[in-house]
Formats: structure tokens, sequence, C-alpha cells
């Protein structure tokens, strides 16, 4: 496994750059987020992801090692590839992502590219508990709120109903009871829907 690199960057593009290390120059792929935050100095170092198949060996190359956290939490999914864990950290932030994640946010995950409802919706069940277990409680924002109005409305979608429909009904049960569970929530959104 390759760990990282470090040497002259030879040639830098928004999808991949070429690092020379010693007389080798590796093919990097990269996020828009690692692009933007290179530097067009000659010297680079990237922490890297190396991903095996029978017809290709590919590099993957992060910024920082977060960022390589995220996108190797995101291809452990099923049904999210690497090149579907790149556009979510070319499209998102990886704090952005953590997030989302954390908080079971379906529609930031979503707006992606090519993310569908059942694989946002998989990836926060995969990776919601990994997330605050490899980042930790202090690096992700979980707001303490509304989660479980969140969570209930997000079940509520899964259901089939719709977000505005189910909202409006949430927020009067909330009106009524103080602190309710999710559990009584969904209970009473389901009576009244």
């Amino acid at each position: 496994m390759i760990h990282h690199l470090k040497g002259q960057l030879i040639e830098k593009n928004p999808t991949y750059v070429v690092i020379d290390c010693n007389g080798v120059g590796y093919f990097v792929h990269i996020s828009l987020h690692t692009f933007s935050r290179l530097q067009d100095s000659e010297a680079v170092s990237l922490y890297t992801h190396l991903q095996v198949k029978e017809d290709a060996h590919t590099l993957y190359g992060f910024k920082d090692k977060s960022e390589r956290q995220i996108f190797r939490l995101l291809i452990s999914v099923s049904g999210v590839g690497t090149s579907t864990a790149r556009t979510m950290l070319s499209s998102l932030e990886p704090g952005q992502v953590k997030e989302a994640i954390a908080t079971g946010d379906v529609a930031t995950i979503q707006s992606v590219k090519g993310i569908g409802a059942k694989t946002a919706q998989r990836v926060i069940l995969d990776l919601k508990d990994k997330i605050l277990k490899v980042f930790g409680e202090d690096e992700v924002f979980v707001p303490q709120g509304n989660t479980n109005k969140e969570e209930a409305l997000s079940a509520l979608e899964t259901l089939g109903f719709t977000r505005k429909q189910s909202e409006r009904v949430i927020d009067r049960i909330m009106k009524d009871t103080p602190d309710p569970t999710v559990e009584s929530l969904i209970k009473q959104a389901l009576k009244n829907l």
C-alpha cells in the first residue's frame, strides 16, 4: 500500500495530478477539494489510497488524512464506488459530508450528481456510527435541538410521505407535546397523515 507521496508537481488538473518522486511519475486522481488546496509550487505532499483491481491499479490522492478517511468510509458502502466517492468530495467539502452523515441529512447527500435517495439513505445508515466513532463528537457538529424531528421526518420520507406534508404534521405535534421521543412523533404523525 502506498501511504503518501512527496515530490515535485509535474502536472495539475482538476481531476488528477502527476507527481515526480525521485524519477518516477505517479498519476494520482484527486477531488476538486484537494485541487483547490494544492499550491502551484513544485514540492507537494499527498496522502493516498491505492485501489487494486484485476485490470488496473488506481491511485487517489488527498491533501489531508481526514479527507482520505471519509473517502475510505464512503467506498466501504455497498453501491458507492471510488468515482462516486470522489464526486461527493468534489461536490461537497469533507466537513459537509461528515455533518450530513452525522445528522442524517439525506437531501444534502442526494444533491450530489449520481446519488439517489436509496444510496443516500444507505450511506447514512452504514456510516453514521462510524463517522462519530472515527472523528468523535468534537469534530462533527451534531445539532442537539431538533434531532428527534429530523429522524422522524427521515423515517416518514422512507415510508413514502412527502417532507412538506410530514413537517406540517410533526410541527403541530411538537407544539402540543413538549420534548416528544422519535417513536412517539412517528406514531402520532402516522395517525394524522
